[in-house]
């Protein structure tokens, strides 16, 4: 299952909502769950094998509202489906900010305690998870994406073999050697098994596309096309989790933050941020760009007002993020000459 490692936004806990407050630390051999009472200081924790149905059973044995967290991991999405109705709230967090905040010696109980801590302050930052159906998408666009880096690096390292020869790997010239030229075999075997694969799940983006209102919808923007359609929908699930368009495009990599201090600016910093979702809207800025379409035609009025090219592109692809972020959120169709409008 593939698990988004972004963090979406601060959780802010009201401390007279819940009961109980309890972090787990879960993983194949042992959990560690901590659990501290609205009106408690100290959380009690405890280390058992682990057993879902025990901890089911711990937190029915809870009466009163309950939050539970669990840190992102492999394994997060099963635990936040198995305990979703056991609990008032599950809170996936994010495990890079927490690190930040740890000190000192490292248990699983200690990590239970400190995270069981964190939680009841509000210090937590939550990385986003649903029930929806359309999560199961994640699966499939990561093993895609896992399939297309195995292609590629294999076609590098046959080229690699070629160039190390000083022959051209596109002119398929004689190797000269027979133990090289059996590894191009082996390897050529490998590239012709990617390809049907490749084939194969492009059948399956298709079909999904076929079935779904939303994926139609973003198809039809210029530069998405079919897998671009399918990535977005992957990793967004739903686009009202982002207040505005400012998050959203905090999201994809597209905007920078400022750097402020004692009044002065230290100029810009990057955000943790999508990688799937910031190249899908490179790579369809650079589609648009090569093509003729109303999107073009928003580009070419970018650098007709003086921007450069490299700033004009970057716009195009914010302007790209946004026009998927609305169909989105409203349901609507894409129009093509809505930058026209707001122009």
């Amino acid at each position: 299952m593939c698990t988004e490692k972004i963090s979406t936004k601060s959780v802010k806990i009201n401390n007279d909502k819940y009961e109980y407050y309890i972090a787990i630390d879960y993983s194949q051999r042992n959990m560690a769950i901590a659990t501290i009472r609205n009106d408690g200081n100290k959380p009690r924790v405890i280390d058992v094998d682990s057993d879902i149905d025990h901890l089911k059973a711990y937190l029915i044995s809870l009466k009163g509202r309950k939050i539970v967290t669990i840190e992102e991991t492999t394994s997060t999405h099963w635990l936040y489906v198995e305990l979703f109705e056991y609990a008032e709230k599950i809170l996936v967090c994010d495990p890079y900010r927490n690190s930040l905040l740890s000190d000192g010696p490292k248990t699983d109980k200690l990590d239970a305690s400190n995270l069981c801590k964190l939680l009841r302050s509000g210090l937590l930052k939550e990385v986003y998870h649903s029930l929806d159906k359309k999560y199961e998408l994640r699966q499939l666009v990561s093993e895609y994406e896992q399939l297309v880096k195995f292609g590629v690096r294999v076609k590098n390292e046959k080229s690699a073999i070629y160039r190390s020869m000083g022959k051209s790997y596109q002119k398929k010239e004689d190797i000269g050697d027979d133990t090289l030229a059996w590894i191009i075999t082996q390897k050529d075997k490998r590239i012709d098994l990617y390809e049907k694969q490749k084939k194969e799940y492009d059948k399956m983006f298709s079909k999904k596309i076929s079935h779904d209102t939303e994926l139609k919808h973003l198809k039809d923007v210029t530069g998405i096309g079919t897998i671009g359609a399918v990535k977005i929908l992957a990793t967004v699930i739903d686009a009202k989790r982002f207040k505005n368009e400012g998050n959203y495009l905090s999201y994809c990599g597209l905007v920078k933050y400022q750097k402020m201090s004692g009044g002065r600016n230290y100029g810009q910093k990057k955000t943790r941020y999508s990688r799937r979702l910031k190249s899908v809207y490179k790579t369809a800025a650079m589609s648009v760009i090569n093509g003729n379409s109303p999107l073009r035609e928003y580009y070419d009025s970018l650098l007709k007002r003086g921007l450069s090219e490299e700033n004009a592109r970057n716009q195009l692809s914010r302007r790209i993020a946004i026009i998927t972020y609305g169909i989105l959120k409203t349901g609507t169709k894409y129009n093509p000459y809505k930058w026209r409008e707001s122009k």
